[in-house]
């Protein structure tokens, strides 16, 4: 349920008192619709239980939106030592809910932190998304679902299907642990300072099992050969994995197939086949 509101300061007012200039060398690009962040907050489902962890918040324009829709516990991990005094004002203004936590996202695992059930909720920075998501997979069932922002076109690889243009490595990772979901776009006016490209919440799920058994570095091993020469046969672009027609062959798949054509399932019957031939030593 939503929280009755304190007596804020606007987000303009902090970031002038607190000199928050955006930085480009963080991907830095505020988000201070409150309308917008609140429609994000709420795009995550339910809040009052466990943890809600945001990565970059900035001068605090989703966290206090996440805190007003009535999250009871958000941790806020920010890199940026000029937001800090800013967000330490914000916790005090909802006493007890509210954990700054200072550091770099990148070398934090954020499945260890605060009591679950545990959500993510961000606006990511653009430089690190795509970094950050690929440190969370792994884990990403310590999660009951992640709530991002990314630019649009990684967005739209993250749900694309096979045989279209945006499909690729990170789509098949992607949607081999979690159901993605693209939400809505939201439109570089938003945003102080405006980036140059549209962007889109995107709702991740993860599935209880992934879609398919096989290894997480045997199947990334298999989609960066495979898209690594996306335009040419299997036979050729897993040349580099040794005996491509072996693999092949073992998981079932077309030699004259591309890596676009196959499916998540497809992809993973390739790992299962490299895992199979390192084991016999082929």
């Amino acid at each position: 349920m939503p929280s009755a509101a304190p007596d804020l300061p606007s987000l303009g007012e902090v970031i002038r008192r607190f000199g928050l200039g955006a930085r480009r060398s963080l991907g830095q690009n505020f988000l201070l619709d409150m309308n917008l962040t609140r429609r994000i907050a709420r795009a995550a489902g339910s809040l009052s239980d466990g943890t809600v962890i945001e990565i970059g918040p900035g001068p605090g324009g989703l966290t206090r939106a996440l805190l007003l829709e009535g999250a009871r516990h958000v941790i806020a991990i920010e890199r940026d030592a000029r937001c800090l005094p800013a967000l330490e004002e914000l916790a005090l203004a909802f006493p007890g809910r509210l954990t700054v936590m200072a550091g770099d996202a990148l070398e934090i695992e954020p499945s260890r932190l605060g009591a679950p059930p545990r959500k993510i909720v961000a606006n990511l920075p653009y430089n690190i998304a795509t970094a950050l998501l690929l440190n969370w997979l792994p884990r990403i069932t310590a999660f009951t679902g992640l709530t991002l922002m990314f630019q649009k076109e990684v967005a739209k690889r993250l749900a694309a299907s096979p045989r279209s243009k945006d499909y690729g490595r990170l789509s098949v990772v992607t949607q081999w642990l979690a159901e993605v979901e693209l939400l809505f776009d939201v439109s570089p006016k938003a945003f102080v300072p405006p980036p140059k490209v549209t962007s889109t919440v995107v709702r991740l799920i993860p599935r209880a099992q992934p879609l398919a058994p096989c290894g997480i570095k045997d199947l990334e091993r298999v989609t960066a050969a495979g898209f690594g020469q996306r335009r040419k046969m299997l036979r050729q672009s897993l040349k580099s994995l040794g005996k491509p027609a072996q693999l092949i062959e073992a998981a079932g798949v077309v030699e004259t197939a591309r890596a676009e054509e196959l499916s998540v399932e497809q992809f993973c019957a390739l790992a299962r086949a490299l895992a199979n031939s390192r084991r016999a030593g082929g």
